[in-house]
């Protein structure tokens, strides 16, 4: 009998010495009850605990966890429903706080997070819920986190994942938008028409200005071109007449000598007055100005008579030129 009460002495006291030891995973916490009130909270690693005495009541991570929110109906203020889900990521900062603050933590924050969701998106218009989506996670984690301060858990991030509206909404928005897409490329149909006539008026505008000026060119040319060869006859006819007066100043320094070396030279002189005198009258019938010379021939021996008159008054004699027998 003393070795069997040996026996379960040594049972009860290896298994009071095995109940007293606990082992606290990193990352973990756990909390202590002695006697059923609060005693003491166990840090990851080996702990210590009286046996039949204290009570390992509660053990949870402290590292960051997800809560997946579920879609929820929210009404926008156009009164506009909406499903919206989110994901929540938080993390315990007190373990005593979140076991005896709440009673169900997990069950609490998400009932907070669907309440905060919709009293938001009540605030917002449906446009508004699209663009503004990084303005609204925002509030929402200032929201969460002070609320969720009492129950010792950190709210570090809320990402709202999916804003879904109703089937009515969605077929009236892809209405909208197809409508905005036509008008977007009727604008730029037109704005490329208008672009188009444009750059048709400056090509047509920039080519009538070019095909001026080239006539403006080509009108100076062909007046610089008309004087410079009004300006050359004239130096030509200018040239030929000085050439006529030289030649005829030498022909008359010649015809000069030679009366003075043969008195009978004189005569033909006189005869070569009369056919200039002829030929004087044929230039003048050629010319545009006069088409018919009318000259009596019995008046042509006093004409040669007036010209031996002229050429004998100038040599100081006057024989007449057809003398008569």
């Amino acid at each position: 009998m003393e070795q069997l009460f040996l026996l379960i002495v040594l049972a009860l006291g290896g298994s009071a010495v095995a109940g007293s030891v606990r082992v606290v995973n990193q990352g973990n916490e756990a909390l202590v009850e002695r006697l059923g009130s609060f005693n003491k909270k166990m840090q990851p690693g080996l702990n210590f605990v009286l046996p039949f005495v204290d009570q390992v009541i509660y053990q949870e991570t402290i590292r960051e966890k997800v809560l997946d929110i579920p879609p929820q109906k929210c009404i926008t203020r156009d009164n506009v429903g909406i499903e919206v889900d989110a994901v929540v990521y938080w993390r315990i900062v007190d373990m005593e706080k979140a076991r005896y603050k709440v009673e169900d933590l997990q069950s609490a924050m998400v009932n907070l997070v669907l309440t905060q969701i919709r009293s938001e998106m009540g605030q917002l218009e449906l446009d508004q819920t699209f663009t503004a989506r990084t303005q609204i996670n925002e509030l929402l984690l200032q929201d969460l986190d002070v609320s969720t301060d009492p129950w010792g858990v950190k709210v570090t991030r809320v990402e709202l994942r999916d804003i879904i509206p109703s089937q009515a909404v969605r077929e009236a928005m892809e209405l909208q938008m197809s409508a905005e897409r036509r008008k977007r490329a009727s604008i730029l149909t037109s704005e490329g028409d208008r672009e188009s006539a444009v750059n048709s008026a400056r090509g047509k505008a920039d080519a009538q200005i070019l095909d001026a000026e080239a006539q403006q060119k080509s009108v100076i040319m062909r007046a610089e071109a008309e004087q410079k060869s009004i300006i050359l006859r004239a130096q030509a006819e200018r040239q030929q007449q000085v050439l006529k007066a030289q030649a005829i100043a030498e022909s008359a320094e010649i015809i000069a000598q030679r009366i003075k070396a043969n008195p009978d030279a004189e005569k033909a002189l006189e005869v070569l007055f009369a056919l200039g005198y002829l030929d004087m009258g044929t230039t003048i019938g050629k010319s545009d100005s006069s088409k018919v010379m009318f000259m009596d021939p019995r008046t042509i021996p006093a004409t040669l008579e007036g010209i031996r008159a002229i050429v004998s008054d100038s040599n100081g004699d006057s024989q007449p030129l057809f003398p008569k027998n």
